[in-house]
């Protein structure tokens, strides 16, 4: 039996060793085999939009440069002087042709190349001029930039597995390309990382943790739908990624009301990308997404919004959130401004949910503290059935599942699911291009 899980599908039974969150070691070994050998979100191709822009990130404790370059291209590079190790981009954000250590003036082209040397004579006809340094492997997805520090890992497509299709969801919602909205969220909790993780698709805690925001909703909509039925799935999608999704007609008792005239002009929107994807994919957009990307990326998309959440471990009881707002930018002001609303006010770090969850997981970290006592953290909820609904926990049982392997080298004991609904096996119709392509 591993001391880190119990999983037995007969009683049935899965629980997490509360250690596991609150361990140096664990920690180290997190840091090692899953973060060193993962594809890790960096930013969206967005967030640079002109040649020499460039935002700053911190991935896996490394700094790192996200930068488009002269020519257009997106790189990534290690936020570190190859001389002698000095920050050079200490700005969030910016735009600059060549990116300067202000320790010694070694100055660099967006490319990554050494330009400048001050007082290069000092150094023999030999030497060698280090360019900028990146991580092992860079790729990008539907303008998902990601990154590995492992040579050696699967491609990304590979990687991200059944998880494309549901960033497909979110990016075939604008018919110009989705774009990340001006604005960051950065707020730090006391709190092991995979808590946060587990909380990103959590439906079962909406009710008694967010009772504040269904009040709003139940003021607004007349009723909330908190019942997780049959119209609302939670979905393993390989490699540890996971999702739980509902129906349109779930979703919108679970989101605060758009206004006429916004509702209005989505659902135009949404009439004109039926032409092109056709009825079946476009209906599946309209649900809520509750997705989460192994290990620490979280995409949710409901009716009031699309949030890119990214979690940084620090310490076993510390992290840093990061959180961006997605949009297509052909949408007119009254939508946008609902969506910056829905953006600062639900999932702000002082709005009506971030709040709720930083104290739920917080309070947790704490009580771990008993963990001679009380050991094990129970996430059986929907064991006993084939039928993974939302409300359940198979989505963080999978997330578990892969994190056991990656850390320990043993699988797990696989858990079986039912075939999803045909609303949740809709397909974006292809081109007639493309079908004749194919003939």
């Amino acid at each position: 039996m591993s001391e880190y899980i119990e999983a037995d599908q007969e009683m049935p039974r899965f629980r997490v060793h509360r250690k596991v969150m609150t361990d140096p070691d664990v920690f180290a070994l997190e840091r090692d085999r899953i973060f060193n050998h993962s594809w890790l979100y960096i930013g969206h191709e967005t967030e640079i939009t002109k040649p020499n822009d460039y935002v700053t990130r911190t991935v896996a404790g490394r700094p790192l440069i996200l930068a488009r370059d002269a020519k257009g291209k997106v790189r990534v590079w290690v936020n570190s002087c190859p001389h002698r190790g000095a920050m050079l981009c200490r700005d969030p954000k910016g735009n600059a042709r060549f990116m300067t250590c202000f320790y010694h003036g070694w100055s660099f082209n967006s490319s990554g190349e050494v330009v400048s040397i001050p007082d290069d004579t000092g150094y023999g006809a030999g030497f060698e001029r280090p360019g900028l340094a990146a991580p092992a492997k860079v790729d990008s997805y539907r303008g998902f930039v990601f990154a590995s520090f492992d040579p050696d890992i699967i491609d990304l497509p590979t990687y991200l597995a059944g998880a494309k299709e549901y960033l497909d969801l979110v990016s075939d919602q604008s018919e110009v390309g989705m774009r990340v909205l001006s604005g960051t969220h950065e707020y730090s909790v006391k709190a092991n990382w995979k808590l946060l993780t587990e909380n990103s698709y959590d439906a079962y805690h909406l009710v008694t943790t967010h009772q504040r925001y269904l009040e709003m909703i139940v003021a607004a909509h007349g009723k909330a739908d908190t019942s997780f039925a049959a119209d609302s799935m939670a979905v393993d999608l390989g490699g540890g990624h996971a999702v739980i999704a509902g129906t349109p007609a779930s979703s919108a008792l679970l989101g605060r009301p758009l206004s006429e005239a916004a509702r209005r002009e989505k659902a135009e929107r949404f009439d004109r990308l039926r032409q092109v994807h056709g009825d079946a994919w476009v209906n599946r957009m309209g649900g809520a997404r509750n997705l989460v990307i192994f290990p620490n990326l979280v995409v949710i998309d409901l009716v009031m919004g699309v949030l890119i959440r990214r979690i940084e471990p620090v310490t076993p009881d510390y992290m840093e959130v990061s959180a961006w707002h997605l949009a297509p930018p052909e949408e007119g002001e009254e939508l946008h401004r609902q969506r910056l609303d829905n953006f600062l006010t639900f999932w702000g770090p002082g709005g009506l949910a971030s709040p709720d969850d930083v104290e739920a997981l917080e309070t947790c970290q704490r009580s771990y503290a008993t963990q001679r006592e009380l050991p094990w953290s129970d996430i059986s909820r929907g064991m006993h059935t084939p039928d993974k609904l939302m409300g359940g926990e198979y989505q963080m049982r999978t997330w578990w599942r892969r994190w056991h392997q990656l850390v320990t080298g043993e699988a797990l004991p696989e858990e079986p699911q039912t075939p999803l609904p045909d609303f949740f096996a809709g397909q974006r119709q292809r081109p007639a291009a493309a079908t004749a392509e194919a003939k």
